[in-house]
This record gives structure tokens, sequence and C-alpha cells, in this order.
């Protein structure tokens, strides 16, 4: 009797999952809205904006923090008048905190300036997060976040914003229609072709299908990596502090011993002197 490989047994897995996966789940998303069309008909109906026509979408869009890490967005899109959007499927509610969402907008302003460039070449940007969960539970289908003047109730004009859109509301308007395709598992119970269209073609058509395995054979290699690479800076970390806790090396000694630059020694020195 021929035994199943590890790889036939991940494989079927992987259609098994497949099969289930929603809109709502991030690493089928980021395939859907990696169309264009698809990107630009999902910010239209947010936005109430028939005239936003996307030139760009992006999935799993690295960008660096101010640490040097690379961070990844689920969707960067970008428009016709060049106005930055971060489109971010979150099921956790801990995952689309009012932090999170300023530091996705940081991350954008400081990676689509060019070094030298004036603040006011700054783009306009949109940060929206898709919930599973009414996160700011005020039972409302949409929340608007803007800065304003507290003293006037004037707007602060920054062109930044952040929006949320709860999904639980899946009523009869475009953004409730919407939400409901969000939940859905099968295209044929979705109400907007475009989307569905999508769905279709990663669940039904055999090169889809193949796509899809092969992105999920991809995240599982990447999250295993990542695992890996945490675990490695964890080892690290441990013997600069051992080495700190000696008090006989140089700050110059324990970052040519682990790799870590200076200044993370003289960090990791003042967090234990705190």
């Amino acid at each position: 009797m021929n035994r199943e490989t590890d790889f036939e047994r991940k494989h079927k897995e992987d259609l098994g999952r497949l099969h289930n996966l929603r809109l709502l789940d991030d690493d089928f998303m980021t395939k859907v809205f990696e169309d264009t069309k698809c990107a630009e008909f999902l910010l239209q109906v947010i936005l109430k904006r028939d005239d936003l026509k996307v030139t760009k979408s992006t999935s799993q869009y690295g960008i660096k923090n101010l640490q040097g890490r690379s961070v990844r967005l689920d969707i960067l899109a970008v428009d016709q008048k060049d106005h930055v959007y971060n489109i971010e499927i979150q099921r956790s509610d801990h995952g689309a905190g009012a932090k999170r969402a300023r530091y996705n907008s940081s991350l954008i302003d400081a990676n689509v300036t060019e070094p030298g460039e004036q603040y006011e070449a700054l783009s306009e940007s949109y940060v929206i997060f898709i919930t599973e969960n009414d996160v700011l539970r005020k039972g409302l289908p949409i929340y608007h976040i803007e800065r304003m003047i507290t003293e006037t109730g004037e707007p602060f004009g920054d062109e930044e914003h952040i929006i949320y859109v709860n999904s639980q509301i899946r009523d009869d308007t475009s953004l409730g229609k919407l939400m409901h395709d969000f939940a859905c598992t099968e295209a044929k119970d979705m109400y907007y072709h475009v989307l569905a269209d999508r769905v279709r073609y990663f669940k039904e058509d055999e090169k889809g299908v193949t796509v899809m395995c092969k992105a999920m054979e991809d995240m599982r290699n990447e999250a295993a990596r990542e695992a890996a690479r945490e675990s490695a800076r964890e080892k690290t970390l441990q013997i600069a502090n051992n080495m700190l806790g000696m008090k006989k090396f140089t700050y110059e000694d324990i970052a040519g011993a682990t790799g870590l630059s200076v200044d993370e020694i003289k960090e990791l020195d003042s967090k234990k002197s705190a």
C-alpha cells in the first residue's frame, strides 16, 4: 500500500481549507484584491465614490518600520490621483486597535515620500480595517476617524483618514451586501459579480486553484521562516543580555559577537537598568 506523501497530505489539507475560505480570511482576501478591478470596486463601495479609479493594487506589500524591520500590509492600492489606500482584514479585535491604525498610517507616510520631498508632497492616505466583529462597539456599519480642531470642531485637514468597516452588518445597502459577500464561502451566493468571478476563479478553476494552493504553501513556508528568524533573534538577544550582565564586555565587543548594532546593545542595556 502506497503511503501518502507529506506533500500530498498538505495539498489535500489546502484544498479543504480553500473550500471554506472567505474574503474575511486575509490569505484569501489578499489574492482576490490584488486584482485592480476588485480593489477599485471595494473602495468605491466603502467610500461611496463611483469616480475612484485604482491604478495599482499590491498584496502582502512589504514596508519598513522605523527600526528597519519589514512589515507586511494586506493590500496597498494607489488611485489615479496618487492617493494611497491600505486595506486590512482583521478577525481579531486586538489587531484592529487604534494604535495599530495609527502605526499603519505612519508607515505609509514614511515610505511613500521620497527623501528630500516637502511634507506638503505627502499623499492623501486611507487606512481601512474590515473587521469580523464590531471593534468600536457602537453598532454602526462604518466608522470614519478624522483629526479635528477640538476648540472649533473644524477638520484639521492633514488628509489622513482611518476607516473601520463592521462586517457584522449585512443589510440591503451596498455596503451591507459587500459584507455579505465577504462572509460567503461560495461564489454562487455572492451579490457582486466582479468579486464572485474572482472567487470562482480561485476556488473552481483548475489554474486558479493551483495558484491559490501555491500561495498557501508559500505563506506556510514564510510563516515557518519568520518563526525561525524570531527564534534566532530571541537567542541573540539573550546572549547579548548575558554578556551585558557579566560587566566585562564593551558595547562593541557584544555587537561583534552577536551581530547586533551598538545602538541595539545600548537600548538593551538601558532596559536592564530601568
